[in-house]
């Protein structure tokens, strides 16, 4: 019984403590109120500084301190925003001037790959054209191949049927005509004087050669074998004239002929080339006639 009473005596006291200091905290407050309507009354009206406590004049500068803290954060804050959104403005900048470098990298990119495209066909449709035609010229080298050996063998056979003709010319003896002349190729041999009087017995003359062709149709007349023609130096020793009087210009002398003896001033032709000999040795002879005088 004693325990519980004196339970409500200290809950009493209790609650009492507490009632003052709610009492006291309100009482406080109603004071600082007070105060403040007071004092911004009296500055209101007055217009003149106050006397603050020393509580009074620490909050002030905190807050006068926070105030600039905050102002210089801010200050801080705009200049970061505004360097941040330059710096920004010169990235897209840059990029922007990029892209457009790129772009135009690109487009010189594509007119060079157009006009590569281009090149190329061009040079496909060349080489089309090339092709066509290089088959158009084997075609032709294979028909002119042909024609050429058909021609080749047309010509081995009429060299044959000439080489029996001037073989059996050589050994029958006969006349055949070249360039305007009639020749005759004996069968017999005689010397160079007898020979030149057969020719003239036939209204001719021993051969004058004025030229490789006729030294030629000579070769192919004797057929391997020696033959007189018209030339001599029986007049003057040295001094080699046909018989028709010209002087000789140049000849086809074998080499070291001739070899000045004096005995050998008569010419006979073999084997393409001349060869000086005494006029009294027996070889064939050729015969030459004009047909036009």
């Amino acid at each position: 019984m004693s325990d519980t009473i004196y339970d409500n005596v200290i809950w009493t006291e209790t609650e009492g403590m507490k009632r003052k200091r709610v009492e006291m905290t309100v009482a406080i407050y109603e004071s600082a109120d007070h105060v403040r309507v007071h004092d911004f009354r009296t500055e209101t009206n007055t217009h003149q500084p106050l006397q603050h406590t020393g509580s009074d004049s620490v909050k002030i500068r905190s807050s006068r301190a926070a105030a600039v803290r905050l102002v210089l954060l801010c200050v801080l804050l705009l200049t970061a925003v505004i360097v941040l959104c330059v710096q920004i403005h010169s990235k897209n900048t840059n990029y922007t001037e990029e892209k457009e470098e790129l772009l135009n990298k690109i487009t010189n990119l594509t007119e060079e790959r157009e006009h590569l495209l281009i090149t190329i066909n061009d040079y496909k449709t060349e080489k089309y054209q090339l092709v066509i035609q290089n088959n158009n010229l084997t075609i032709e080298k294979k028909d002119l191949l042909s024609k050429h050996d058909i021609v080749m063998k047309q010509r081995e056979q009429l060299q044959q049927e000439n080489n029996d003709l001037w073989k059996r010319l050589h050994e029958v003896g006969g006349c055949f005509y070249y360039q305007s002349s009639l020749y005759f190729i004996s069968l017999e041999k005689k010397s160079w004087t007898e020979s030149r009087q057969d020719c003239k017995a036939r209204g001719a003359d021993l051969i004058t050669i004025n030229n490789s062709e006729e030294q030629g149709l000579v070769t192919k007349m004797s057929f391997g074998t020696s033959a007189w023609i018209g030339l001599t130096d029986s007049d003057v020793e040295g001094t080699w004239k046909w018989v028709d009087g010209s002087t000789l210009a140049s000849g086809f002398w074998w080499s070291g002929e001739p070899n000045g003896h004096r005995r050998e001033n008569c010419v006979m032709s073999y084997a393409s080339r001349w060869y000086d000999y005494p006029c009294n040795d027996a070889f064939k002879w050729i015969c030459e006639k004009n047909v036009l005088k």
